[in-house]
């Protein structure tokens, strides 16, 4: 396996005010072949607050496990909730895309398919660039000639809509704790699926104690009703944020930290008291939230069922055969 890193924006490109010198990026899985594989592009959730190790290299390893050369994007977030994020996730992704497609013949995924797979906000990621792909505009006019549309989106307890159902804090850490209403509605993503929207992959548990399960509903009713191929898989228990929702998850399973940049610089600042727009209260809380002298890996047993890896855990193998059909 061939693994590195890769900044996705140029240091006069990227501009977000609380970035504190983090710079969206891409770490790659590849096989260490020149036979020529589908791609997978790997988004985190985490709130819109961060980006979460498991639902990053851990997915990753089981898509480069089927043959696919696999990508984790840790894109823009904000631990401190302080900044907007507005579009500049969704700006990310569209840039990973078409920056991975520039490098197509270099990552071997020439020719192929390209798929995203996004987890809880990591999803709404997802799902925006699916229904917004051709609203975004790159920076750079050569890129920007360069597709940004999936071929297909894997959408993992998704965060889909900003009505009802809202995961609340995922909104206010985008669009900010008062939001313009046509900010709501653009990024409520079932009233934007069209006939062009790529296929998509959608699965989440009916007991999700987050993200409530209708955010999983509207988008497949969506997509259904524009005439889009869709698979949606509801499995009858499981909390959320499962990610592959197999053996290495169940054994308390620890990898990926390079997700983490940002939020650990952002909480770097504000402990040194440079954070950006930060109010007291939330310095407070994330100087609670984050000791100086962290404790290790909890010890101990998985206090969740591991029984769920027998229908929950079967998600990637039903995603292996949807996306061969893609």
């Amino acid at each position: 396996m061939k693994t590195f890193s890769e900044k996705i924006w140029q240091d006069n490109e990227y501009n977000y005010r609380a970035s504190y010198g983090f710079v969206p990026n891409i770490h790659a899985y590849l096989h260490d072949d020149d036979e020529a594989r589908d791609c997978m592009l790997v988004v985190p959730g985490g709130g819109y607050c961060m980006c979460v190790p498991h639902e990053g290299e851990l997915p990753a390893n089981v898509f480069f496990e089927q043959g696919m050369n696999v990508f984790v994007l840790t894109y823009t977030t904000d631990i401190t909730m302080a900044v907007p994020l507005k579009k500049q996730p969704l700006n990310d992704i569209s840039r990973s895309v078409r920056f991975i497609r520039k490098r197509s013949d270099e990552y071997k995924i020439a020719g192929k398919k390209f798929f995203i797979c996004g987890f809880s906000a990591g999803a709404h990621v997802c799902g925006s660039l699916a229904v917004h792909y051709g609203d975004v505009k790159d920076v750079d006019p050569e890129l920007d000639m360069i597709s940004n549309r999936p071929d297909g989106a894997i959408l993992s307890y998704p965060v889909i809509t900003s009505g009802e159902y809202a995961h609340i804090y995922s909104f206010q850490t985008l669009l900010g704790k008062e939001p313009d209403e046509k900010e709501l509605e653009y990024f409520s993503l079932e009233k934007h699926v069209t006939s062009d929207t790529p296929p998509c992959f959608i699965w989440q548990t009916a007991t999700d104690d987050l993200v409530p399960v209708e955010n999983s509903y509207l988008f497949a009713e969506a997509m259904r009703k524009a005439g889009v191929p869709f698979a949606h898989y509801v499995f009858p228990s499981g909390m959320h944020g499962l990610s592959a929702a197999d053996s290495q998850f169940f054994s308390m399973w620890f990898g990926g930290e390079y997700a983490f940049e940002q939020l650990h610089l952002a909480v770097d600042a504000v402990k040194r008291g440079e954070g950006v727009d930060v109010p007291p209260e939330r310095v407070e809380e994330l100087k609670i939230q984050f000791p100086d002298e962290p404790g290790g890996p909890p010890e101990g047993e998985f206090p969740f069922d591991k029984s769920l890896a027998q229908d929950v855990g079967l998600w990637p193998e039903l995603a292996k055969v949807w996306m061969s059909r893609v």
